[in-house]
């Protein structure tokens, strides 16, 4: 099939406009590659400090002749999709022995869950912490005496993170080994209908914290498509993942046998052998153009419209919100996973999976199918399932078909026409919408505003009632700059019930929302912020405000909106307490949502 005119376009538009940046970069990583292995320049005591502790393999370290592995691990057992990563070292030691071959902890990186921050101060440090995971890593790599790498992570900031540090060393072959998500538990859908029930004081904390324990109930990635599991499908499309790799459950034999071939892999493709795959050659500009295409396609989290920008700069790739735009317009919405439908991730990876998806898409013409890949060469080794057959690790031909409709579709009969986000500009600047979350009747609100400066006044007003007719609910100065863009999640039970109750109701924020928002439409991102004097300091409560994610339009309608002052806020109050005030550097620095939000970058 024919590459889709759209798609080629962006991709001509990403190559030209990044055609300095990355050529740049290309140019430093090959100088890299071009010095040799390593550890052969680093002296002997340098060596001897690497490998004190290493045991029987001192040895065939000092050798220098087969290929060391570094592993960068964001293992931590609070966060439930991360603890699964306690025994990988492990198997990836063994698989590297097996291989003929070492593997060293490079370093750990932090992994915050926002699941334990939502609506708390923490959730101010969470945005930023992929800028601190990149820079973590790129500490644990440092030390300069790994021939590949292998990256554990999963989770929303975590993935971003890693993929920003490994582009940094780009010369080094990456492998992203995934946890896998945790069985099914409560469905997504009855907990959120508890939460609703709770905000409006119809059941108690009891019922509340017994519905949350029953859904998030064991080791693994939360089961709702929200970015840690956009990020799994991301790597995918990407190729830095092995096939089939990302919706697997950990703790199981094929679970197993995908992190140690994944291992084996990484070493298979250093500059020491016959088939060099460097991380720089994968993270090209077809990757991110067919992770773009993987976003719309099972609409995905908002927050990676932040995070790819990010991440692409840091391979020397260009990306703009026009070319999130433009390749949501052609790409069928072939996904229903919650918040976009009942389903949740094992749901989907039984109906065909990932592999079923990139099928579609190749055969549509809307994925690159020459991409360079940590498996090898072409996409279509993504479209292959992995499975073992008397204890040994094999890929054969995935589903055919979709094995549920209502959770999973071809693309010739999707969903919806169109791609999962929708950008909006206006006279309010410019924002995302989620609208594969949102009810085709509620893409279009246009109604009064309600301004507020944090998500906590909301509640307040909706407990005493003052939500009694159709409002744009206006939450700024939660940008970058003012306090480090947390995401206000917990706003969509009080929204929702309004929802419920028969209002029209849309949310407009400089801020992020979970990926696991839906429902409710939001307009998110607004750029520029509130602390940087964007239009959203102007809005007062009582100003008609149009969202139409039909048309992609962001407006107030009042005369004279843009001649008004633009309002201030009292920001002090986020400047300290739980290690904010060690983040402040990284308010001052940090870019606009629009290029991603990066403070280091």
């Amino acid at each position: 099939m024919p590459l889709n005119p759209t798609v080629a376009e962006v991709t001509t538009r990403i190559t030209e406009r990044s055609r300095e940046s990355r050529g740049a970069y290309l140019d430093r990583m090959r100088r890299a590659a071009g010095d040799g292995p390593a550890r052969a320049h680093l002296t002997c005591g340098n060596q001897a400090h690497a490998y004190a502790a290493m045991g029987a393999d001192k040895a065939e370290l000092a050798a220098g002749r087969a290929p060391n592995l570094g592993i960068v691990s964001a293992y931590n057992d609070m966060l439930s999709a991360h603890q699964p990563f306690e025994r990988f070292p492990d198997l990836i030691r063994k698989a590297a022995h097996e291989a003929g071959a070492t593997a060293q902890v490079a370093g750990g990186v932090p992994a915050m869950c926002d699941g334990v921050t939502q609506g708390q101060p923490g959730m101010e440090l969470s945005l930023f912490s992929r800028d601190v995971i990149a820079l973590a890593t790129s500490v644990a790599l440092s030390h300069n005496t790994f021939d590949a790498a292998v990256y554990l992570g999963v989770c929303d900031k975590i993935v971003p993170g890693l993929i920003m540090a490994a582009a940094a060393f780009s010369h080094v072959p990456a492998v992203f080994l995934p946890a896998g998500p945790m069985t099914s538990g409560l469905p997504n859908d009855e907990k959120a209908k508890v939460r609703q029930q709770f905000a409006t004081g119809e059941v108690g904390r009891d019922k509340l914290m017994e519905a949350e324990m029953a859904s998030y109930h064991g080791p693994g990635t939360c089961t709702f498509y929200g970015t840690a599991n956009t990020n799994q499908m991301l790597m995918e499309f990407m190729g830095l993942h092995l096939p089939g790799a990302s919706f697997v459950n950990p703790n199981t034999p094929l679970r197993d046998a995908l992190t140690a071939a994944g291992a084996k892999r990484a070493l298979a493709i250093t500059a020491l052998g016959n088939d060099y795959r460097p991380v720089g050659e994968v993270l090209d500009e077809r990757a991110f153009v067919n992770g773009i295409v993987g976003l719309m396609a099972t609409g995905g989290s908002t927050n990676l419209v932040l995070h790819l920008p990010a991440m692409a700069r840091a391979a020397g790739v260009q990306l703009a919100l026009e070319d999130f735009e433009a390749l949501s317009e052609v790409t069928p919405l072939l996904a229903k996973v919650y918040p976009n439908g009942l389903a949740d991730v094992t749901h989907f990876h039984a109906a065909g999976g990932l592999g079923f998806m990139i099928g579609e898409l190749l055969n549509a013409g809307l994925l690159h199918p020459d991409t360079r890949t940590v498996a090898g060469d072409g996409l279509e080794l993504y479209t292959r399932e992995p499975k073992l057959k008397d204890g040994e690790l094999i890929w054969q031909d995935g589903a055919g078909e979709s094995l549920n409709e209502k959770v999973l579709r071809p693309a010739s009969t999707p969903f919806q026409a169109t791609g999962g986000l929708k950008q909006l500009s206006g006279s309010l600047g410019t924002g995302v919408m989620k609208v594969s979350a949102v009810a085709p009747e509620r893409r279009i609100i246009e109604a009064r505003a309600r301004v507020f400066h944090d998500q906590e006044s909301v509640k307040v007003a909706f407990r005493a009632g003052e939500f009694t007719r159709d409002t744009v609910v206006v939450v700024r100065f939660q940008g970058p700059g003012a306090n480090g863009m947390p995401e206000l999640h917990s706003l969509t039970p009080t929204l929702a019930v309004l929802q419920d109750r028969g209002l029209k109701v849309a949310l407009v924020t400089d801020g992020r929302m979970s990926g696991a928002s839906g429902k409710v439409p939001a307009a998110i991102h607004v750029c520029p912020e509130a602390a940087s004097g964007g239009p959203i300091a102007r809005v007062c409560d009582g100003d008609l405000i149009r969202v139409d994610a039909v048309a992609g339009t962001l407006d107030v309608l009042e005369d004279g909106f843009a001649d008004r002052p633009v309002a201030e806020a009292d920001l002090s109050g986020n400047a300290h307490g739980l290690g904010r005030e060690l983040f402040a550097t990284f308010r001052r620095n940090a870019g606009p949502a629009t290029t991603g939000a990066c403070a280091i970058l």
